[in-house]
């Protein structure tokens, strides 16, 4: 009798430990801002044509997405971060000391930074360098790493206007700011060869110059919310803006984008790279959750289908920039086979 009772404890155990981890009976993904507006439409599609719940998709920027994402198993934690970079190695590190180990990752498209201004205001033609002289806390002046003293782009470049150095982008916990510092900032700084020598030889002496920003009202952080930056830079004469290529499709009658290295950001340009501030966009998935959240599985085919990401697909009508057909193909791979990412390298 007593083994029984026993048995029966056990198993009522195991039915409520089961039941507290399915007790949400919804998708739930977090992180990126600009991943964000893609997902949202991925989860309408999605309960629409499979009539289960709307998922709840948050925008927290990538790195407060994976926090919570690594934060643990169960329904207390997302299924899904969005991110606008790879996952780092630090970041996998907490995921897996949290338990959560067998992390898909599925790249979904491509994206470019742009840098935007009122559809009325001067075309702007940077250079790489322009954006780290212009907006990097340190800038390398006679050899040596001084206070930014520049006040108006004119300054930084002859050929830039002469409007005041004012530009809202996105805080430091979002992958758009990872990737505009890596690909814009750094990238810039490393046309300099003394700022390139400290990168050659020490690289976190090399960031820890090149990579704050300006906080003398150069550079403001203006939060996870693109439209935000959008309306204030259209309602402040002379601001710019620096956010997804997406934000730039949905509101192109109000705002236009400045040309980096002579070239203009258009889905042609930064799906080939020719438009030096492009990067790829991702979605990480807990595969443990598979089976235990409903709808999941789902979800993830909708998001790698033809209709969504696709040629024609109604994602690249929203802004992304699609995958070849290959890497589109091995995200279809990815969603369907739960392949286990490997190891970041960094």
């Amino acid at each position: 009798m007593k083994k029984l009772l026993g048995v029966a404890a056990a198993t009522a155990l195991l039915t409520c430990a089961s039941a507290a981890h399915a007790a949400r009976d919804y998708v739930w993904a977090a992180g990126s801002s600009t991943v964000f507006p893609f997902t949202t439409r991925v989860a309408e599609n999605f309960a629409k044509k499979t009539g289960k719940k709307s998922p709840k998709v948050e925008s927290l920027g990538t790195g407060g997405g994976f926090k919570m994402f690594c934060g643990g198993l169960g329904e207390g934690f997302p299924d899904v971060a969005n991110a606008s970079r790879p996952m780092k190695k630090s970041e996998f590190e907490a995921c897996k000391a949290k338990g959560v180990k067998d992390i898909v990752e599925i790249k979904i498209g491509f994206d470019g930074i742009v840098i935007a201004m009122d559809k009325k205001a001067p075309d702007y033609n940077f250079k790489l360098e322009h954006l780290y002289l212009g907006l990097a806390q340190n800038a390398l002046r006679g050899g040596q790493f001084v206070a930014n003293p520049y006040k108006n782009w004119k300054e930084v470049g002859s050929n830039l206007p002469s409007n005041r150095i004012l530009v809202y982008g996105p805080p430091p916990t979002s992958g758009t700011r990872d990737a505009w510092i890596e690909l814009g900032v750094e990238a810039g700084a490393k046309k300099f060869p003394t700022i390139k020598a400290l990168h050659d030889k020490d690289d976190k002496a090399f960031k820890a110059k090149v990579d704050p920003m300006r906080t003398d009202g150069g550079w403001i952080d203006a939060g996870e919310n693109d439209n935000a930056i959008v309306g204030t830079i259209t309602k402040t004469p002379g601001a710019l803006g620096v956010f997804g290529y997406s934000f730039l499709e949905e509101n192109g009658n109000r705002i236009k984008a400045a040309a980096v290295n002579g070239v203009k950001p258009t889905a042609q340009t930064i799906a080939s790279g020719q438009y030096p501030v492009s990067r790829s966009l991702y979605i990480y998935v807990k595969k443990a959750n598979v089976g235990v959240t409903p709808g999941l599985k789902d979800f993830l085919a909708e998001f790698v289908s033809d209709a969504a990401t696709g040629r024609g697909g109604y994602l690249q009508g929203r802004g992304l920039i699609l995958l070849p057909p290959a890497q589109h193909q091995a995200a279809k791979a990815a969603a369907s086979q739960l392949t286990q990412m490997a190891p970041p390298k960094s």
